[in-house]
């Protein structure tokens, strides 16, 4: 098939959904599949281009508030017209819902093009983290308007689909996200950079990636490890990420450890050089992030839903609080932080666990769902061109 991907994020852009979509595509090429990524312009020597079965047609857009190095597309339903009538995709994939994202909606319904769509990032309750809680309604009626304006929304976990389901969306698939156990193992650990941070190897390194933003809940991080020095010496936290709230958190808490964004192989060895990983969000869709420490070895301690929910058993290969309850994630905190053989089992149960969690599989389910979409569009335009109502 070829497939026109629609998005306002893409590597080298660094979160969850660049990381996603990255893997999606680099799966379906494998696949020999044909992949026309539309986004925006990144910087201004961006230009289009094409590599082999994968070209990248860039759009204008403007900085996202507060989302450093992130852009919203602008509205480009013209140009899209005009190049999916000249070189019609199979399917169009709206992974975001920007304004970008809303005119490759409308230019594919025009051209009667298979819609399907990816809900990544939970927008309606990021209002309230940043002073615009009274648009939440707005914004939820919006996102249901896009996601039920196509033929299959994919959602990446089990609380999300029933989140939506409950207010309206339609057509939706719970499709997990893989891990890069290659990159992400045990073995990436280093005593090197366990040094620099000043701990011994048989001290406990508490360790949050994360961007460092208010959706993210990191105080309540910074706080359940003040309530674990309380009790034990010999304990560090080290922050992994950037954000807004970055300097701010840096000046009020000098006992902790700012690494800043790393990645790649820096990113996998500051995951694997540390022994609990404490994730204290309560806004993912799903939190690669966990899956990722999971792979590296890492006791994780966060909320019950999302990927916590979907793949970590409690005390057997990590440890899971009830949604919003601050205290039972600070005690939970505590309790693991002082058992360091329980840490031990769950590091290694975790990273065995991380190993089944292939991308192969994930791509596959991808890529049913694409092939379903374009063999329903099929038999409703022949349905509607024959007048006969389709069976089965």
């Amino acid at each position: 098939m070829r497939m026109a991907l629609v998005t306002e994020t893409y590597p080298p852009e660094v979160n969850g959904v660049a990381m996603t979509l990255e893997k999606l595509v680099s799966g379906m090429l494998d696949r020999q599949h044909e992949i026309e990524i539309v986004r925006p312009r990144q910087h201004e020597n961006d230009q289009p281009s094409v590599y082999g079965h994968l070209e990248h047609v860039t759009m204008a857009g403007f900085p996202l508030p507060k989302y450093e190095g992130l852009r919203f597309g602008l509205p480009a339903k013209k140009k899209l017209l005009n190049r999916w009538r000249y070189r019609r995709p199979d399917i169009v994939h709206i992974a975001t819902e920007g304004p970008l994202g809303l005119t490759a909606l409308w230019a594919a319904k025009k051209l009667k093009i298979p819609i399907s769509s990816s809900f990544h990032t939970n927008f309606q309750s990021y209002t309230s983290h940043y002073g615009f809680g009274f648009l939440k309604q707005i914004a939820f009626k919006y996102l249901r308007y896009m996601h039920n304006s196509t033929q299959a929304t994919i959602v990446p976990s089990n609380d999300v689909y029933k989140l939506l389901q409950n207010v309206g969306f339609e057509n939706l698939h719970v499709i997990g996200r893989g891990v890069d156990t290659k990159l992400f193992n045990m073995s990436k650990r280093k005593s090197s950079l366990r040094k620099e941070w000043r701990v011994s190897d048989d001290e406990i390194v508490c360790i949050c990636v994360s961007r460092i933003a208010e959706e993210k809940n990191i105080p309540l991080v910074i706080e359940a490890y003040s309530k674990i020095k309380e009790s034990q010496v010999g304990v560090k936290l080290v922050l992994v990420g950037d954000g807004p709230l970055l300097s701010i958190l840096k000046d009020k808490h000098k006992d902790v450890i700012f690494t800043g964004m790393q990645c790649g192989e820096d990113l996998a060895a500051h995951y694997a050089s540390g022994d609990i990983f404490l994730f204290a969000s309560i806004t993912e869709t799903f939190g690669n992030v966990v899956t990722e420490a999971m792979a590296s070895g890492l006791a994780v301690v966060a909320y019950d839903y999302a990927a916590p929910e979907m793949h970590i058993t409690n005390n057997t290969n990590g440890i899971t609080a009830e949604l919003n309850n601050s205290d039972a994630f600070i005690d939970a905190s505590i309790a693991l932080a002082g058992d360091v053989a329980k840490v031990q089992q769950l590091r290694v149960n975790a990273s065995e666990y991380a190993k089944k969690l292939s991308w192969h599989a994930a791509i596959d389910q991808f890529e049913k769902v694409f092939k379903s979409v374009i063999a329903s569009e099929k038999t409703t335009n022949l349905s509607a061109k024959t007048n006969i109502e389709p069976t089965g």
